[in-house]
């Protein structure tokens, strides 16, 4: 498999090196191109041993992906320069935030199989929720490259794209809510006595533990949180505090919210200005 990368980003690098990592694609078979910083591009090549491309042609001589790894802004420039170059059975997908499928066939102009997908910055480490969204054109091969593609940097599930949003307030930005908790947890280790390396250690076990629970066990979390609310103990009195702070609807709110600013940001895709 070829893959060629628009974009040599932080995403686009945590994709590489899965993909190099679990050999589904040689180095010599990802190609990189990178408008600006060609000193990032040169720092990619000389660490995983891919091509770098002088050009935006370049990308599209026989790959069986590309990937538009480019910030929202700069999408409808690069989608007008690669009009020409995009071939009928190249699958183009998209990491870029709020750029719909719809979006991206309406600039190419012509019936091509498109992608879009949520990955979010666990990626770095292997481990992303990746929701996929395809369109009409996209085959059956399409949609397995792009999952083979995905699940070298973490899970990778199919879904609607007008479900994206969802993704994007539940997963895509899901780490941050995780690491708002961290922040929390090494705070009040702090308040009650705990060194910050000591309380980082059982922060990090605990929802490690925690997360392994939640995956390999057949109940749901509410049950597992009883199991470890014994009547008038610690948890309990840890509970009844984030009970009367409303701290479960504060989450179900910030996860709406976020889905609603995607969904804001997918529905202004058109407003985006080419440069001039």
């Amino acid at each position: 498999m070829k893959i060629s990368f628009i974009g040599a980003g932080s995403m686009a690098e945590a994709m590489i090196s899965g993909m190099l990592e679990k050999r589904i694609v040689k180095p010599g078979d990802i190609r990189a191109h990178n408008r600006t910083n060609k000193k990032r591009l040169h720092t990619l090549e000389q660490k995983y041993g891919i091509q770098a491309a002088d050009g935006l042609s370049q990308l599209f001589e026989g790959p069986d992906a590309v990937i538009l790894a480019v910030k929202p802004k700069d999408v409808p420039d690069v989608l007008e320069s690669v009009r020409p170059l995009v071939s009928p059975d190249t699958l183009l997908v998209s990491v870029a935030a709020g750029i719909t499928i719809p979006f991206i066939e309406n600039k190419i102009g012509r019936h091509i199989p498109v992608a879009r997908a949520m990955p979010n910055t666990s990626a770095k480490v292997g481990l992303s929720a990746t929701g996929i969204a395809f369109n009409a054109a996209a085959t059956k091969q399409h949609r397995h490259r792009a999952f083979a593609i995905f699940s070298t940097v973490g899970m990778a599930m199919a879904v609607k794209e007008e479900q994206l949003d969802a993704v994007t307030g539940l997963s895509g930005s899901g780490p941050a809510y995780i690491y708002y908790i961290a922040e929390a947890l090494q705070q009040s280790a702090a308040e009650i006595g705990l060194d910050a390396q000591t309380a980082k250690q059982f922060i990090l076990q605990t929802i490690i533990g925690a997360a392994e629970m939640l995956k390999t066990s057949a109940q749901p979390p509410e049950a597992l949180r009883k199991a470890v609310t014994s009547p008038n103990g610690t948890t309990e009195a840890a509970i009844r505090v984030l009970d009367e702070r409303e701290v479960k609807q504060a989450f179900i709110d910030c996860v709406k919210a976020a889905a609603k600013r995607a969904n804001e940001l997918s529905n202004a895709e058109e407003e985006i200005p080419a440069r001039e």
